[in-house]
């Protein structure tokens, strides 16, 4: 069992002013495989009063240097890649494979990105007699989930970085052993004390404390619509600048005359990657009514081939959920479809044969669906999906931003432009066009109740940057 029992402040590990230790549950098998210290609201003081007081030396380096180090992170998770990939893979269920390509893959293209993306941000401009300057935000909280833990570190710290800024780091409580692998690189490269700190704990007191800190200017957050709010009525107190990456209910859009057999294909994939642990999961299929039930055989067929099971089996395409509250909370949002009168083409709220233990749900498609129902309009985090009918591609439009989100979303039609100009008309931060690829460097965010701001690429560094004019 791995005991982590020091948290990262000021460039050492040092023991937490409790010593209490949370339990990391391995949710394939429920055992408990690893322990992690607790800190308290004194670490976070301690922790913010590092990061202030290195704010003023790291934010003049020069961009060059800033780069170097992480380029030196980077190459220190490249060589951890396979032992990351499975603790992730034992902490959220992800199937080991893509552990490797997203859960490790991702953040890695993101610290190495950096070198590039230092290029592309223009720091200085001119306007008239103006000088235009852009400069780091200061200390940033940064809070971040379980769901692709290491990713949306790396999407907070390595840009956070890059502008000049420090950081304090909340990892979720329910996946934090590869933060502090993470914190083991960067202490091993000698990022400068205070840069980069660590203090794991609960959201209720170590988040808060985070957000309240006077010390603290920006707070960087990615987790559920619920306690976006609550962050965002915080900060607004002292005026803190503040990104929000929230929650989503994308919708897989099927025009009349698209390809079914690609179209389905890609909008499962969307809806079961990562058990649909995921933001941008579209777990709204709409389909023209012309094609209603040939789309139900379909996808009753495909989804039979997403095999359940242990991640670190190869035939599994599905893992488990993360946790059992997770479990028990997706299997509820089952019932209430049943209840809501739409019908399971299959799976169900019944554990998946043979697994007992571990935290797994069946993959679940819902059809006779109104987007209207609950399970159409509110977050599942789980491998549920629900199949909608249209009449007219303006309803489909219709139903698409009929959400109180809009984060994702994919459009798929005969003709790439037709795809593009229906993309268009849905309010969501990114849309998928005919199976277009996730790019890893395009900037990521939403609209509405999905949140504000953008990560990854050079707008992920702006949203680190405050904007200063020198008229000359």
């Amino acid at each position: 069992m791995e005991i982590r029992d020091k948290i990262y402040i000021d460039g050492s590990w040092v023991t937490p002013g409790t010593s209490e230790m949370i339990d990391v549950i391995n949710s394939g098998d429920e055992e408990v495989f690893a322990k992690v210290a607790r800190g308290s609201s004194q670490d976070v003081d301690k922790a913010v009063s590092a990061a202030r007081n290195a704010f003023e030396s790291w934010s003049r380096t020069s961009i060059d240097e800033r780069t170097k180090y992480l380029s030196r992170i980077n190459e220190g998770i490249v060589a951890r890649m396979m032992d990351i990939a499975t603790v992730i893979s034992k902490e959220v269920g992800t199937p080991f494979m893509l552990s490797q390509l997203i859960q490790v893959g991702l953040p890695q293209t993101t610290f190495a990105s950096m070198e590039q993306v230092a290029k592309e941000v223009e720091f200085e401009d001119h306007i008239g007699n103006s000088l235009i300057l852009k400069e780091a935000v200061g200390v940033v909280a940064a809070i971040t989930p379980w769901n692709y833990p290491l990713h949306q570190i790396a999407a907070k710290v390595a840009p956070a970085l890059l502008a000049g800024c420090t950081v304090v780091l909340k990892p979720a409580e329910l996946a934090p052993i590869n933060a502090f692998m993470l914190a083991d690189i960067i202490d091993e490269v000698g990022l400068p004390p205070g840069v980069f700190n660590l203090v794991n704990g609960p959201g209720t007191e170590i988040g808060e404390a985070m957000v309240k800190s006077p010390g603290i200017d920006m707070i960087s957050f990615t987790g559920s619509t619920e306690v976006g709010k609550k962050i965002g009525a915080l900060a607004a107190q002292d005026i803190k600048r503040v990104a929000l990456e929230l929650g989503g209910k994308s919708a897989t859009v099927i025009l009349e005359d698209a390809n079914l057999s690609s179209a389905i294909s890609g909008g499962l994939f969307m809806c079961y990657l990562n058990s649909g642990q995921t933001c941008i999961a579209q777990t709204r299929m709409l389909v023209h009514r012309s094609k209603l039930q040939e789309v139900e055989e379909r996808v009753a067929a495909e989804t039979a081939t997403y095999t359940v099971g242990d991640p670190f089996d190869a035939m599994t395409r599905v893992g488990p959920l993360v946790s059992a509250k997770q479990r028990d909370r997706v299997k509820e949002y089952i019932k209430i479809g049943e209840s809501e009168g739409a019908k399971i083409v299959t799976g169900g709220a019944e554990n998946p044969e043979g697994l007992d233990k571990g935290f797994y749900v069946k993959p679940t498609v819902f059809t006779n669906v109104n987007n209207s129902m609950r399970i159409a309009q509110e977050e599942i985090f789980g491998p549920v999906l629900s199949i909608i009918p249209f009449d007219s591609e303006e309803e489909a439009i219709k139903i698409a931003n009929d959400s109180p989100y809009g984060l994702s979303g994919a459009v798929w039609a005969g003709d790439k432009d037709h795809a593009i100009e229906v993309a268009k008309q849905i309010r969501t931060g990114q849309v998928e066009v005919n199976g277009g690829a996730f790019n890893a460097l395009a900037p990521f965010g939403g609209y509405k109740k999905s949140g504000h701001g953008r990560e990854l690429g050079k707008y992920g560094v702006e949203d680190f940057l405050e904007i200063k004019s020198l008229q000359l």
